[in-house]
């Protein structure tokens, strides 16, 4: 296990942080708008998002970096931002965390499919290694890959993140096969621990795609299958759509009630993802702390 990590586990269990792009949409954020511009341009909401998680408990925040990779801003017209939206978004989780959390970057996707052949390996390669070399410079400490459903692309992004010198956890979405217990391409949990194991994750989890209850079989599954560390970040419920926004309807107690199963599965690291608000997270910290009491 990566020493950091290992150091941080020691006392037991943590949580992480919520929702970033829901939580950007409240404070105004269109749809379709690239929500990593917002470092730039509304510094301030984005901050407000990380306080907000840092003051309800969270162990680990992130950076609205998600989409901050070349291919992914270029759709917006934004590549030749990356170095600063990328820096500012480490920048301004780092203030809001000070002294009491760590600060974890958020690489997701780079939204193109390496099976069609639009771009070539290589350059998926370099689009991580671009984004995770201004990364590890702003002064996270460590990267999340998130929401991957090709576990040929999380390989790709791990292997930059490693080059730049930085822990990295790896997730994968389950939301896919007759019990959405699979990505998009057919992995398993147990394929998708074993493999983002041996590419070097020194923690590997699942993220989005499910409600919280699906994801204690899952946890169970990843835990089972590998010796590092489980991430899990599951979303608040399945969304509904309302005026063209996702709304998700469960509550902060309700999902907060399956920690426990969580903990015992062998999660090491519990948060939330799509939905989920500063209130999950306080949620989550309670009852985590009424469980080890």
């Amino acid at each position: 296990m990566n020493k950091m990590i290992e150091s941080m586990l020691a006392a037991g269990p943590l949580v992480t942080d919520g929702a970033w792009g829901t939580e950007l949409q409240r404070r105004g954020l269109g749809i379709g708008e690239c929500p990593d511009a917002w470092n730039l341009s509304h510094p301030d909401k984005v901050h407000e998002v990380a306080a907000a998680y840092v003051a309800a408990g969270s162990d680990v925040i992130l950076t609205n970096t998600f989409g901050a990779n070349r291919l992914m801003l270029g759709r917006h017209g934004l590549a030749d931002q990356l170095a600063q939206i990328n820096t500012s978004g480490v920048q301004i989780s780092r203030e809001a965390a000070g002294a009491r959390a760590r600060v974890f970057a958020s690489m997701g996707p780079t939204g193109v499919m390496l099976l069609m052949g639009d771009v070539s390996r290589e350059e998926v390669e370099a689009a991580f290694a671009e984004q995770a070399e201004t990364i590890a410079a702003a002064g996270a400490d460590a990267v999340v890959i998130e929401s991957m459903s090709d576990p040929d692309e999380a390989r790709l992004a791990i292997r930059a993140v490693r080059a730049a010198g930085l822990p990295v956890v790896a997730c994968l979405v389950f939301d896919s096969g007759a019990q959405r217990d699979q990505t998009m391409m057919g992995t398993t949990p147990e394929q998708a621990a074993e493999w983002l194991t041996a590419e070097g994750a020194d923690c590997v989890g699942a993220n989005c795609g499910n409600g919280i209850d699906r994801f204690v079989p899952i946890c169970r599954r990843l835990h089972a299958a590998t010796n590092v560390p489980i991430w899990i970040k599951a979303n608040a419920g399945l969304p509904k759509m309302v005026d063209g926004q996702a709304c998700y309807s469960q509550k902060p107690d309700e999902f907060a009630a399956h920690v426990p199963a969580l903990l015992e599965a062998g999660a090491s690291f519990i948060g939330g993802c799509c939905g989920t608000t500063p209130e999950f997270i306080a949620a989550i910290k309670q009852k985590m702390a009424e469980t080890r009491a």
